[in-house]
């Protein structure tokens, strides 16, 4: 298959919230095959699954194993180490490794002669993940999905790495190398090889251990650090594009809410100089990331980050967790300065989530992915299909008023992806164009002789008709898993939205994709997302929580994050809303998060996946 470099630096991209290690390599690019799975092949032991991504591996000719106990005692049995992945469903770099390894028979022969092959959904099993990531960090310095560790049959790590070509290249080994060389050292070398795994494993649990028995921090010390914290991100501040660090660019919304929190206490302190000056960070990150391409300007809510500094070319998954939390930030940043701007920031990303990401029962999904094909029948899917723009397109689409919309958004003929050396250096998307707002509206509204209102009118009209062509494209996968603590943190912005944008000025326009609809709505998707949480994934009885849902609790419990996330999106509910059920369900949930805490990160703590 041919070299795309493009692959490559997403895959340098995702490891920018985690540094990837240094067993990452150059990345043969290739999309997941849109074609019938499996090529008719017979259906593994995955098809009995409910995991989105274990599914898409179904048709693979690797004898896969869910994580559990059939898996483990075949190991055991056969004493042979046990081969693990684990990704996600919408993980565009585990796109890439089924395609070029899981697919091909003669790795699949390797691995089913020589290994007991898993595969685990990160998403469904954060426990097993957080277990073998923390090792995979620890030892090469960093990690990244898709996450690939050797065990031994007692599940122990012996060495891993994230993604690996299938062959060797400039110099590096590929996925076949390392296989053999596992082999070899298993057969050779077992006994070295499993007292490194353990001396690196203690150390581990010791470190983390340390940490959990650690007590209450006093409130100079936690001030301190938020001091330090605040310094920090202050230092690696872009002045210029907004946001804190170089490319490629995650929307962090925790870094925002910091800086906020800094901002509050510099007001109560009566430090006007020191406040303005971190407001005029966030406001100006806030504003570019939402005029950026990062920002899906038909279809509202964010994509998951910008491979470039200017937060325009961005991977193009979006994640139910960050929906969640960018939207609080815009809520947040709109009730201090009152500019709706950042209100109608917000209505944009729940809009989004009301239209494409809420089931029949009020369930919110998990994910949409980056890949999609072209076209029907297309062989393959490709990064960006479903969310790029020919200029040809936009005219055909818009007509008389594309030459203001394609100004707007800057597009053009030969493609707009070259604002930066990083946006698209391999021509990936030539002729394409992400849509990216360079010059503000009201300067643009001038230029062409019209109001704000009339001009902003024109442009909404502009991105229906677009959103209407686009949804007879090939949509993305949608990953409809239901995770408790992803809800909890949408449940959070639907509740407040619904009373902190009742203070908006009567008679505020709207223009799509924001829908203007009454705030008591966003109140009514909180409580339905709470209920179908109380109803699927709460055992009344135990008063416990399961992970996730999708046709059916998953078999994981609830973690320390679910209890968390939900008990703050009860607490929001019963704030903004008003019902006692929400704030009586949410002590009933702290009670069991206070007294089994030990138990809820039993992995973090003690380093022993549960099976």
């Amino acid at each position: 298959h041919a070299l795309h470099a493009r692959l490559l630096r997403h895959r340098l991209a995702a490891a920018a919230s985690s540094s990837l290690s240094p067993l990452r390599f150059v990345a043969a690019a290739m999309s997941s095959s849109s074609a019938a799975p499996g090529g008719g092949r017979k259906p593994n032991r995955l098809a009995a699954e409910h995991s989105p991504y274990l599914l898409q591996h179904a048709h693979n000719p690797v004898d896969w194993y869910p994580w559990g106990d059939e898996a483990f005692e075949k190991a055991r049995k056969l004493d042979i180490p046990i081969f693990l992945s684990i990704g996600y469903s919408t993980c565009h770099w585990c796109h890439v490794m089924e395609v070029e390894s899981f697919e091909n028979e003669e790795v699949a022969k390797i691995l089913n002669d020589w290994f007991v092959s898993i595969k685990v959904d990160r998403e469904e099993r954060p426990d097993v993940d957080k277990v073998y990531m923390t090792y995979v960090s620890a030892l090469y310095g960093g990690g990244g999905w898709p996450l690939t560790v050797f065990l031994s049959p007692n599940l122990k790590p012996l060495m891993g790495g994230t993604y690996f070509p299938p062959d060797d290249k400039y110099g590096r080994p590929g996925f076949k190398t390392i296989l053999r060389k596992v082999k070899e050292a298993w057969d050779t070398k077992r006994d070295a090889l499993e007292k490194s795994g353990n001396v690196v494993i203690e150390q581990l649990r010791d470190a983390l251990s340390a940490k959990a028995n650690f007590q209450d921090v006093p409130n100079d010390v936690a001030v301190l650090y938020v001091d330090q914290c605040v310094e920090k991100l202050a230092s690696s501040y872009d002045p210029k594009f907004g946001g804190f660090g170089s490319a490629p660019k995650f929307p962090r919304p925790v870094e925002d809410c910091i800086m906020l929190y800094k901002f509050r206490k510099h007001m109560e302190a009566r430090q006007e100089s020191e406040a303005q000056n971190i407001m005029k960070m966030v406001t100006h990150t806030l504003q570019c990331m939402a005029r950026g391409g990062v920002h899906d300007h038909v279809g509202g809510g964010f994509h998951r980050y910008s491979v470039d500094e200017c937060w325009h070319v961005p991977h193009f998954e979006k994640m139910l967790y960050d929906q969640g939390q960018i939207a609080n930030v815009y809520l947040d940043t709109y009730v201090i300065t009152g500019d709706e701007y950042y209100s109608s920031v917000a209505r944009d990303i729940l809009d989004y989530l009301r239209r494409d990401m809420i089931g029949e029962d009020g369930e919110i999904f998990s994910a949409e992915d980056a890949d999609s094909a072209e076209y029907e029948g297309a062989p393959r899917k490709k990064e960006g299909s479903f969310y790029v723009w020919t200029s040809q397109e936009i005219e055909d689409t818009l007509g008389e008023n594309a030459e203001l919309f394609k100004n707007h958004y800057y597009v053009k003929s030969s493609g707009n992806c070259d604002l930066s050396g990083m946006s698209d250096p391999h021509n990936e998307f030539s002729g394409k164009n992400v849509l990216i707002e360079r010059k503000p509206g009201s300067l643009m509204a001038s230029k062409y002789g019209k109001s704000v209102d009339e001009y902003y009118g024109i442009l909404g009209e502009c991105r229906q008709k677009l959103f209407d062509v686009r949804s007879k494209r090939p949509r993305p996968h949608l990953d409809d898993k239901v995770i408790v603590s992803w809800n909890g943190l949408a449940i959070s912005a639907f509740a407040r939205a619904s009373q902190i944008l009742k203070s908006g000025p009567p008679g505020t326009k709207f223009y799509f994709p924001v829908a203007g609809c009454d705030p008591v709505e966003y109140l009514q998707v909180a409580e339905k997302a709470a209920n179908f949480i109380k109803e699927k994934l709460y055992d009344a009885s135990s008063k416990r929580l399961h992970h996730s849902y999708r046709n059916g609790p998953a078999k994981a419990p609830g973690f320390l994050d679910d209890y968390a996330f939900l008990i703050n999106a009860l607490l929001d509910l019963y704030e903004y809303g008003g019902k006692i059920e929400w704030l009586l369900w949410a002590v009933e949930l702290q009670v069991i998060q206070a007294s089994e805490t030990h138990l809820l990160n039993a992995s973090m703590l003690y380093f022993t996946p549960l099976a």
